[in-house]
């Protein structure tokens, strides 16, 4: 990377717009930008969750998961550029079904908490939903590749995953909506 990060404070951006991977630049508020954004803060989201308790391998998982979201930041940063193919994807499929093995099969909705981990796991799914609806809509502007919307879309159902887990790993289990509850 030589002295790319030499100096943080360009200003160059003081304008509203930014630099792009090709040396183009784009307005802050450009659909890409968003795209780039909700990616950004996924992983800065799974850096938090990456603070709490967990099995050894599934922090390692997650290293790996933010290594693939900052290729990913890459690759919408440089329009026409691929770094998420489909082992990426492939890769986060096994994980879904290593994890989805160890757990009851769901017989009503869940909510969103449980345990401090378990529920900052649901934070980062609702934050990776939002990157996908960001790089749904860049695919509808601009032309780009499928891996990156495949990627996000099965994170997202990992990080579902993981919450349960983290759950259990924790000594809970999973916090029920209660339909039949009183309403009112």
């Amino acid at each position: 990377m030589g002295n790319r990060l030499s100096k943080i404070a360009t200003r160059t951006g003081d304008n509203g717009t930014t630099g792009l991977g090709d040396g183009s630049r784009t307005s802050k508020d450009s659909v890409r930008v968003h795209a780039m954004g909700d990616v950004d803060e996924l992983n800065s989201t799974i850096g938090l969750l990456l603070c709490e308790a967990m099995p050894d391998e599934m922090r390692e998982e997650l290293v790996m998961i933010q290594h693939d979201l900052f290729d990913l930041g890459g690759e919408l940063c440089i329009p026409g550029y691929q770094m998420i193919k489909e082992e990426h994807v492939e890769r986060l499929d096994a994980l879904l079904e290593k994890y989805n093995a160890t757990l009851p099969a769901l017989t009503e909705f869940i909510l969103p908490a449980g345990s401090r981990a378990a529920s900052i796991a649901h934070v980062c799914r609702t934050v990776c939903r939002r990157a996908e609806r960001a790089i749904v809509t860049l695919g509808k502007e601009e032309n780009i590749h499928d891996h990156p919307r495949q990627y996000v879309n099965r994170l997202s159902d990992l990080m579902f995953v993981l919450a349960r887990v983290l759950n259990r790993f924790a000594g809970g289990s999973d916090v029920l909506w209660r339909h039949d509850r009183k309403r009112g």
